[in-house]
C-alpha cells in the first residue's frame, strides 16, 4: 500500500501514531515501527537529560526509522534538537506546533531530515510550508489535544488546495475506512493518536484506558479553554468542570502553583522558569491567557494518563474514542487498517469497471 508518505518516510503503510505527550513513549513508538506504520516519539514530554536515552531505547527495540516531536518552548528544546540531529541515521521526520524558525528548519533538513508540522488551521499549513516543511499532517476539529474548530472534512481539501507537498490527514481517523477515504480526498495517508492510546501496546494506565473505551458519546469529548487558554479537547469529567468554574484569579494561582511544581521537578531555576514563559509568550499562536495557564496542563494530563486518576486528572481525547470499544496491539490495528483500506478500493475499483463495461 504504497503512496508518497510511505515513501518519503519509508514505512509499509501510509498510517502514522502521533506524538501524544506521556503517551508516544519508547515502547509505543517501537510497536508502531515494528507493524509498518511510522511512530513518533513524544520529545516534548521528556525531562532534560533524558532524551538521548529515550531515542536510544526506539532504536534497540525495532529496525525501522521513526520521528521525534518538540516544541521551542520547552525547557530542553536545545538538548532535544542536539539529539535529533545526533540520530539523524534513525529519525526521518521531526514533527512540531509552535516552532521552530526558519533556521533551525535548515539545520533539519541539512542533515536529511523531514519537517512534518501539524496544523488545524489552513493559513497555518500554508505558512509552515513558507517556512520549509516537508509534509504537512492537518489535523481537524474532532482531534483531541490542542485543536481547532473546522472539521476533518472542510479543512482537509482546503489543505490540499493550498500547499504543493504531501498532505496527511488527522482528526477522526481510526479505521480502514478513513483510510480510504482519506486517500480518496488525495490526502497520502492518515495520522491518528486516540486510537494508538487505545491499544495494548500503550502505557496509560488501565483505568484510565476503561474510561476512554465506555465514552460512547462523542458530544461529552469537547474543547475547553479553561485549561491553558488555548482551545483543548478533553473527555468531560469532574476536573474539566472544576476548571471551567474557577475565576480567573484562582485559576491563575492553581497555574502558578503547577509550574513551580513542573519546574522543581525538571530541576529548573526561576530564571529558566522566566525564561520558558517569556518563550512561550512569543509563539505565534499564544496570549497572555495561554502563558500564564500552561502550568496547568503537564501536572493535570500526567494525573490522568500516568496515574490513573480519572476524577481529578485530565483526559485529553479525539471524539473517535466514542467509536472505539476494544484494545488491540499495534500489529493487529495496522495490519487490520490496511486490509479495510484495500479492499474498500478494490470495492470501488470494481464499481468504476463496472460502469465503464455497462456503457460498452
Amino acid at each position: 500500500m504504497q503512496t508518497e508518505l510511505t515513501r518519503l518516510l519509508g514505512c509499509r503503510v501510509p498510517v502514522v501514531q502521533t506524538a501524544m505527550g506521556w503517551v508516544a513513549e519508547p515502547p509505543l513508538v517501537a510497536a508502531t515501527t515494528r507493524a509498518g506504520g511510522f511512530g513518533f516519539l513524544a520529545g516534548a514530554s521528556i525531562p532534560p537529560g533524558e532524551v538521548d536515552a529515550q531515542i536510544t531505547q526506539v532504536e534497540n527495540t525495532c529496525d525501522g526509522k521513526f520521528g521525534v516531536n518538540f516544541h521551542m518552548f520547552q525547557p530542553n528544546a536545545d538538548e532535544i534538537i542536539a539529539a535529533i540531529l545526533a540520530h539523524a541515521d534513525r529519525i526521518r521526520a521531526v514533527s512540531y506546533g509552535r516552532g521552530p524558525d526558519a533556521a533551525t528548519i535548515g539545520r533539519f533538513k541539512d542533515a536529511g531530515i523531514l519537517c512534518m508540522p501539524t496544523v488545524g488551521a489552513l493559513k497555518h499549513a500554508v505558512k509552515a510550508v513558507e517556512l520549509g516543511a516537508d509534509i504537512i499532517t492537518v489535523q481537524g476539529g474532532e482531534g483531541g489535544g490542542h485543536t481547532g474548530s473546522v472539521p476533518t472534512s472542510l479543512l482537509l481539501p482546503q489543505v490540499l488546495d493550498a500547499v504543493d507537498v504531501p498532505v496527511v490527514a488527522a482528526g477522526g481517523f481510526h479505521d480502514g475506512r478513513g483510510l480510504a477515504a482519506a486517500l480518496a480526498w488525495g490526502a497520502q495517508g492518515i495520522a491518528m493518536g486516540t486510537r494508538f492510546l487505545l491499544t495494548t501496546d500503550s502505557p496509560v494506565a488501565r483505568d484510565t484506558l476503561e474510561t476512554y473505551l465506555k465514552t460512547g458519546d462523542p458530544s461529552v469529548i469537547r474543547v475547553t479553554k479553561a485549561v491553558d487558554g488555548l482551545p483543548q479537547r478533553f473527555i468531560e469529567n469532574a476536573e474539566v468542570r472544576r476548571l471551567e468554574g474557577m475565576t480567573g484569579v484562582k485559576r491563575f494561582v492553581a497555574s502558578i502553583r503547577h509550574g513551580l511544581a513542573y519546574g522543581r521537578a525538571n530541576a529548573m531555576s526561576y530564571a529558566d522558569m522566566a525564561s520558558l514563559a517569556w518563550r512561550a509568550a512569543r509563539s505565534d499562536d499564544s496570549s497572555f491567557a495561554a502563558t500564564v495557564m500552561a502550568p496547568n496542563l503537564p501536572t493535570l494530563v500526567v494525573k490522568g494518563l500516568v496515574e490513573g486518576d480519572t476524577k481529578e486528572g485530565l483526559l485529553p481525547s479525539g471524539q473517535v474514542a466514542a467509536l472505539i470499544g476494544e484494545l488491540q496491539s499495534c500489529e493487529a490495528l495496522i495490519s487490520g487498517i490496511e486490509a479495510d483500506a484495500l479492499a474498500r478500493i478494490s470495492a470501488m475499483t470494481s464499481l468504476t469497471h463496472n460502469k465503464e463495461a455497462a456503457h460498452g
